[in-house]
């Protein structure tokens, strides 16, 4: 098993396979949506065969690696063009490599996702676009829909968990995507209602594409256990950064 608390620099899926069989608890993250997003290091246009094949092998290794009971969250924005239904690709793909299918929340942004200017066929029903103002969140479960942990471990109160079952949340998105330079943000608001309602304290916590590292700081913050894998050096230390500014130095680990 990987040292836990720690950020590796590496290629998710490589990381992936160090871990054992059935150590983590739960995966949130959001992969790349090959939407040509302006990333430093990775291609994120590439053929949407190569894409989905791709994003099979990582979730395949994320179903290993979780416990039973485990919990599998993924962010994903709706498409807006080649006619690719991102998210009910990646929800057939985890059914089909054993995921149950749990939950599906709205992410209401309340602003235009998609970067288009056009309105499509303008005024007329032959080819409209429709623009979304929210990002889907698909929870699975391996195995066991009930992931056990102790009554102690808790910390969602009883007007969170009120609010929160309710599956659509209106979330500002990420303002500071420009400081970090990273593209795809989500803020650390969602994490935390994410760790709260699907985790409990001590729980090792991944994510695969760790960007800049909310869900690592966020973790950390919740007193959850983490472990975060970025190809990027550049995004592994400014995630380095956002936790040690709250907490004490936190070593990179990889080139």
């Amino acid at each position: 098993m990987l040292p836990i608390n720690k950020i590796y620099n590496m290629d998710c899926i490589e990381g992936l396979k160090q871990i054992e069989d059935e150590k983590i608890d739960i995966i949130i993250t959001s992969p790349p949506y090959n939407f040509d997003m302006n990333y430093n290091t990775y291609n994120d246009k590439i053929s949407w065969d190569n894409y989905k094949t791709w994003l099979f092998s990582v979730w395949q290794e994320c179903f290993r690696v979780l416990k039973d009971g485990g919990r599998l969250i993924v962010n994903v924005q709706p498409s807006f063009s080649d006619y690719i239904p991102t998210h009910h690709i990646i929800s057939n793909q985890c059914t089909d490599i054993g995921f149950i299918w749990r939950n599906e929340i709205l992410w209401e942004k309340n602003n235009y996702n998609c970067k288009c200017c056009s309105w499509g066929s303008w005024k007329s029903p032959s080819s409209p676009y429709l623009k979304y103002t929210w990002e889907f969140i698909e929870v699975f479960s391996k195995g066991n829909i009930k992931h056990k942990g102790k009554k102690e471990d808790i910390d969602i109160t009883g007007d969170e968990f009120k609010e929160w079952v309710l599956a659509k949340w209106s979330i500002a998105p990420e303002r500071k995507m420009k400081e970090y330079g990273h593209p795809a943000m989500f803020p650390e608001k969602l994490v935390e209602r994410l760790l709260k309602l699907f985790s409990f304290k001590n729980d090792i916590i991944l994510d695969p594409f760790n960007g800049v590292g909310t869900t690592t700081k966020v973790a950390k913050d919740l007193d959850r256990n983490f472990i975060g894998f970025e190809l990027d050096k550049h995004y592994c230390e400014l995630a380095e950064k956002r936790i040690s500014e709250h907490h004490e130095q936190l070593k990179i680990v990889g080139d």
